[in-house]
């Protein structure tokens, strides 16, 4: 899943591709590099991030979402409002990244279910703007996964196939370091609830500050974008949202060759399609037991 901030203010790229024009030939240079899904935003969610008014949000994203359709990836609308992700959809879009899993607009799930678009249903402690102000958990996995699966289960009460539905545990959403990094280890715990995990490391602060002190820069975190991903990839995530597409893909499929299957797994999550029942759920990590494991059947090469 390749990111197109439509923003001015998103902590990585805000700024860069407010033109319509930018944003359009920025999606489809990702497309290339091998997204399957493109995600289009026009409200920042990083920490301390201001809301947006609906017709702002509209006016950024409209257009970048006609512009990618027919671009040869799925396109997705990055928005937790019904009166901008119905546009959308209109538009071409079908899939509705919604950080909030449809608390901040539930009539998002009938909309959802109606247009049958695929969904991610994140978990966020507050929202964007206080989010960050000393999270707790007594259990950051059993709690966040506690609140995914209550999210699922709502989901599918308004019509949404639960084929169509991901899960996102919502890392830096509302989480320490600490947190982040208990989420990723205990990844198993997440993928046993059934649904395509979507991970979103890519360029975050917590890889920055344990990369080196003081904090690599933003455009410096590429190598634990990187490792995070593999490593999630290997504990049972399908989806990766990222900003660096061609070295994540690339680092993926090579991970892939050593986990029994997983790359054609990956590429069947992200068309919507539920994964057939001989790979899912997902491949046990490599061990020396497989260490034969049938090669892949999709993106052979020397």
């Amino acid at each position: 899943m390749g990111v197109v901030n439509v923003t001015p203010d998103s902590f990585s790229d805000g700024g860069r591709f407010l033109d319509p024009a930018a944003a359009i030939a920025y999606g489809r240079a990702l497309v290339g590099e091998g997204a399957d899904i493109v995600d289009v935003g026009g409200e920042s969610t990083r920490p301390g991030a201001a809301p947006v008014d609906e017709e702002e949000e509209r006016r950024r994203v409209l257009p970048v979402v006609e512009g990618l359709v027919g671009a040869g990836a799925l396109v997705s609308v990055d928005t937790v409002k019904l009166e901008v992700a119905r546009p959308a959809l209109d538009a071409g879009a079908g899939y509705v990244n919604d950080v909030t899993a449809f608390r901040a607009a539930p009539g998002m799930a009938a909309l959802v279910a109606e247009r049958g678009a695929t969904c991610c249903l994140m978990h966020m402690r507050g929202e964007p703007r206080t989010m960050q102000d000393d999270p707790r958990y007594e259990d950051v996995v059993s709690e966040v996964k506690g609140f995914l699966e209550e999210r699922l289960a709502f989901a599918v009460a308004e019509g949404v196939s639960e084929e169509k539905i991901h899960l996102d545990p919502g890392i830096g959403f509302g989480k320490t370091a600490a947190h982040n990094l208990e989420l990723l280890r205990r990844l198993p715990e997440l993928t046993a609830l059934g649904r395509p995990v979507v991970i979103g490391t890519s360029r975050k602060s917590f890889l920055g500050r344990i990369a080196s002190h003081p904090p690599r820069a933003v455009d410096a975190r590429m190598p634990g974008t990187i490792a995070t991903n593999v490593l999630a990839l290997a504990a049972g995530a399908r989806v990766f949202r990222v900003h660096d597409v061609a070295p994540v893909r690339d680092a993926l499929t090579v991970a892939a060759a050593l986990l029994a299957g997983a790359w054609e797994d990956v590429s069947l999550v992200a068309t919507g399609d539920p994964p057939p029942a001989a790979i899912w759920p997902p491949p046990a990590p490599l061990s020396s037991s497989n260490h034969g494991a049938r090669r892949l059947r999709r993106r052979r090469g020397a």
